[in-house]
Order: structure tokens, then sequence, then C-alpha cells
């Protein structure tokens, strides 16, 4: 096994950290997906955890590494939705207080769900960027911990089970494909598999509209891009201008970023419902999406793809059943 690239982000660590609070979920074989796109393809339901997202695992790894006096204080978090579910429920099973503070482009079912699990909801501002600056003058105000939805190496080692569990389960894995948003779950995985699997290429995979870390990869640095409309609200967000983790990670351990519209990312939800009855979100839905549209070439070996959480919208949720043509943003 090679040297980890990070030697402050210890998967191995916050997989034991976090047992019993986030799942070992299942590695399922696509015999449809594999059959269109001629390559062994599985799935990574990270659909199944209780929270309905991957993020358990990170905010999991972060709450549980706390002293019991910092988690007295409290936790504060900034979110798109599904970190901030993730935090709340793991504040609530560890009996402490949580506040997730949105911008108002959250959808409405996301929210419900943070209220549901106790938290303390801010809508604040216009953007994700807006929303941590609420949550850090929350922190310096209160003494609270900060839980940050990507940027801390406790958060990207709890995600970065998903790529040990991977690695476990398929030893022969030569592709992985993950959503991309701030880069924690990205960092995260490529770190595992850069020290289990080193010959498995991580492939990001984001949407077309507003790709701030894509862009930021590009551009050489962190940038400030505009947030678009888009069905993969998940990955909404910028990364920060003052990224210390994130950025530096995915740039050295992820050389092949792929973008796809937004048909692509409905395809990809039609898909794993028609085929799995699994209910994706937009963006978990990214990868089905863009090796469905081709995007991704060429496959040579086992492909996993990640399925990164299932808290879509319930109207999406009804179009898909009534087999709808992809909403109009």
């Amino acid at each position: 096994m090679s040297s980890p690239p990070d030697p402050h982000i210890d998967v191995a660590a916050a997989a034991a950290r976090i047992r019993g609070m986030a799942v070992r979920t299942p590695l399922v074989p696509s015999l449809a997906l594999s059959d269109r796109v001629g390559a062994e393809v599985s799935l990574k339901l990270e659909t199944v955890q209780p929270t309905g997202s991957f993020k358990v695992r990170g905010a999991a790894s972060k709450i549980l590494a706390l002293s019991d006096v910092e988690r007295s204080q409290g936790v504060v978090t900034a979110s798109t939705g599904n970190h901030g579910r993730a935090v709340a429920y793991v504040a609530r099973r560890l009996g402490i207080e949580a506040t997730v503070c949105i911008s108002p482009d959250v959808p409405p079912g996301k929210v419900r769900a943070l209220r549901d699990l106790g938290a303390k909801v801010e809508i604040v501002g216009a953007s994700q960027n807006d929303a941590l600056d609420r949550a850090h003058a929350i922190v310096d105000s209160t003494g609270a911990a900060f839980v940050h939805p990507f940027d801390d190496p406790a958060v990207i080692a709890g995600q970065g089970t998903i790529g040990l569990e991977i690695a476990q389960d398929l030893p022969a894995v030569a592709t992985v494909l993950v959503p991309l948003s701030g880069g924690g779950l990205m960092g995260g995985i490529a770190t595992a598999l850069a020290g289990a699997v080193p010959t498995a290429v991580p492939v990001a995979v984001s949407m077309e509209r507003a790709p701030v870390m894509a862009m930021s990869l590009e551009a050489g640095r962190p940038v400030d891009v505009d947030e678009e409309e888009t069905l993969a609200d998940s990955l909404r967000g910028g990364i920060g201008l003052d990224n210390r983790h994130s950025f530096r990670l995915v740039s050295q351990l992820v050389k092949r970023v792929v973008l796809v519209g937004e048909e692509s990312i409905w395809e990809g939800m039609r898909f794993l419902f028609e085929q799995h009855r699994v209910v994706a979100e937009g963006g978990a839905a990214v990868g089905v999406g863009a090796l469905l549209a081709g995007a991704v070439d060429p496959l040579d070996g086992p492909v996993v793809v990640l399925v990164s959480g299932a808290n879509a919208e319930p109207a999406h949720v009804a179009a898909l059943i009534a087999g709808e043509p992809a909403p109009t943003l």
C-alpha cells in the first residue's frame, strides 16, 4: 500500500470512528448500464444512508473527533441541504445542538428535513458563500464548533471511507465516477483509492452550469462563480477562495473531469429509477448521466459509479414516475 497523499487525512481512522453512525453501503452490479456502455458497471448506493446521502460519513467523522467539551458548545455548519441534514442527524444522536445556515435556493424538502431533525435553520443571503459567512459569524459569537461541508481533513477522511469500501468489495476496480462539488467527497475517495488501489482512475463529474471546482481546477486556483439553477442542486456553491485542503487534493489526484448537461442529469435520474428503482437526486445521478451520454471513454476494466444521495424533491420523483421530460428550471 502506497503512502497517503496527505498524512492529516486518515481514512482508516475515520472508518473506525463513524462505525455505528454511518452504514456500510452496497455495491450493486448494473447489468442494464453495463450493456449500455460495454463495461462492467456497479453502483455504490449511498442512497441508503440514514440521512439519504453520503454526507453523514463526513459529518460523523468530524463531530466524533471533537472533544466532549467542544461538542457541548454545539455545532454549526453551512449547507446546500445534505450536509446540514447529516450534521443535524449526528447532533441529534449525540444530544447536542446544531445550527445550519443555508441560502434561499435550498429546496423546500431539504429545509423541512433539517427542521424535522431538530436543527436551528437560518436562511441567509443569496448564495452558499453567504451562508458560510453567517456560520462563521455564529461560531465566533458562540464558541460552537464549525463543521465545514467539505474543506476539513476529518470531513474529507469520512467521505474517503467510501473509497475504502469500494476497494475492499471490488479490488479490481479500474474507474470510479464521483460527483464533484466542493471536493471533499472527490478528494476523500481519491485519497483512499491512491492508498488502496493506486491503479484505479478517479473521474470527477459535475454539471455544466457553474461547476465551480472544475473551473477552479482549470484556472489553477480557487475562483468564485455565480451560482445557476440546476437539477444537481446539491453540487452548487463555491469552494472558498481560502480553500486549504479539498482543492489541493483534487488538483493533485484527479486528472479527469467530466461535465454533463441538465438533460443528461435527468436521464441519469430516470435510468436509476426505471432500471433499479433507486430514487436519486440530480447531483447523485451525474455519473450515470455521464455514462449514458458517452462522456466517459474509454472504459477499461470494472467501473464503479457513486450514487451519492436520494434526497430528490417530491415533484421530481413524481415527474420520474409519470415519465415526464426534464423539468424547466
